[in-house]
């Protein structure tokens, strides 16, 4: 085989030729035919006994070209991107395929190429670090959370209903006289305050008496379901009983019942040490997320859109392998359907961070080279054992399925990340 007219062009793309040499299209053909040849029928010979020559005199000697040129493509695929020596993304095209006269096949290839990137700043960037400072009030909230999930409820039928209480109801919804469908159900559990029915729902219910039974006059909002956006109904509510959560007491006893602790000063330091990591942690994800932001937003690249287009469908099937769905035979289009996605919710909540992903990977390769960052045998095993150990799985078995050199490259990609951020500087936030 031989590569002719490599030709890049724009937009990363290229377009290139591979011609065979006769004797290898020749050694095609006639294993296309002996491929085929046992569910050819000739007359005067048994099926599949039939020799090629009485076949191609029957039917043209272009009758096992076909298959041919298709077992050869993938061959001179390869073999040009090999000689030419491509970095392609994505599936490539045939634009064209012929024989020749000289009885060789040529083909005509197009493919994507790895975008080139240009660095711009990637070190010595600055971003704002938040405090992160906690305070009393968000201890305190933290500690009510716990008291609520504590709660002992407690039926109430001496008083009216307030926000905070469990309503059970039952109710029934007409418009224009006529029950709607979804408009009806009986013993119904209502947190009164939680905002989970239309507005002025929940707000009516409050000062009923259990056994009461009351007429609400509701209007939908405009943006409800089309059949009742903007329509005033009634709902015909019965409030069949009352709860309420009594919370335990803030004392050494409920320290006790909710932590390992002894004291509620101790609770509370301890709650106070947790919201403190998970502060920092969050504060800290924020400034490197924001750093790495600015160097990819600094950095010039032109990106195919096959790179993004392989990063969604790769989001939308792990997503999937969630349920259990991990059949890759699935088309991305019956798979989105299964998964109840469309295209417009793709391309609002998984391509904008699929299109993140791909810029840093682009712009971490181009640090590692730019750096000349190097990884030694013991970094990669050292970064193997951790992948290994946070997938719960054997090191061997890791290394088998990814492969050395995709370990070496996660590793130096890492050390790239490392020098991003370890040379940036952390702004204070402008008092406001």
């Amino acid at each position: 085989m031989i590569v002719k007219n490599v030709e890049k062009k724009e937009n990363n793309a290229a377009v290139f030729q591979v011609e065979s040499d006769a004797a290898e299209f020749a050694s095609a053909v006639n294993g296309a035919y002996l491929k085929n040849k046992s569910s050819i029928y000739i007359p005067g010979f048994r099926k599949g006994k039939a020799p090629r020559a009485v076949v191609e005199g029957m039917y043209g000697k272009e009758v096992f070209y076909q298959d041919a040129m298709d077992e050869l493509a993938p061959k001179a695929f390869e073999f040009g991107v090999k000689e030419a020596e491509l970095r392609i993304v994505g599936a490539p095209s045939i634009v064209d395929v012929n024989v020749t006269e000289e009885s060789t096949v040529a083909y005509t290839f197009s493919v994507s190429l790895y975008p080139e990137v240009t660095l711009g700043q990637y070190k010595g960037l600055e971003a704002v670090k938040e405090s992160a400072e906690v305070s009393e009030e968000e201890v305190d909230a933290e500690v009510e959370t716990a008291r609520k999930s504590n709660a002992r409820m407690i039926s109430v039928d001496d008083r009216e209903a307030q926000m905070g209480d469990t309503a059970n109801i039952d109710f029934d919804g007409y418009l224009n006289g006529e029950r709607f469908d979804g408009g009806k159900a009986e013993g119904y559990s209502l947190e009164l305050g939680s905002k989970s029915f239309v507005p002025g729902f929940e707000e009516q219910i409050v000062g009923m008496k259990v056994g009461e039974e009351k007429e609400l006059p509701i209007t939908f909002p405009e943006n409800y379901h089309e059949d009742l956006a903007g329509k005033e109904v009634v709902f015909k509510v019965k409030l069949n009983s009352l709860t309420m959560a009594e919370l335990p007491a803030l004392d050494d006893e409920f320290a006790k019942d909710v932590s390992e602790f002894d004291t509620l000063d101790e609770y509370r330091a301890d709650v106070r040490k947790n919201l403190q990591t998970r502060k920092d942690e969050q504060v800290e994800a924020k400034f490197r997320s924001e750093i790495m932001r600015q160097a990819c937003e600094n950095m010039t690249v032109q990106i195919p859109e096959v790179m993004i287009d392989e990063k969604v469908e790769e989001a939308i099937r792990n997503y999937a392998a969630n349920f259990g769905i991990t059949d890759r035979s699935l088309g991305l289009d019956k798979l989105m359907e299964m998964m109840g996605l469309n295209q417009d919710i793709v391309n609002a909540s998984i391509r904008p961070g699929a299109e993140s992903q791909v810029k840093t990977e682009l712009l971490l390769e181009a640090v590692v080279k730019a750096e000349d960052i190097q990884v030694s045998e013991e970094e990669a095993e050292e970064y193997l054992n951790k992948v290994a150990e946070s997938i719960k799985a054997k090191a061997d078995d890791v290394r088998e399925y990814f492969g050395s050199e995709f370990i070496r490259g996660e590793r130096s990609k890492e050390k790239a990340t490392s020098l991003i951020l370890d040379s940036a500087v952390a702004a204070e936030a402008k008092a406001e």
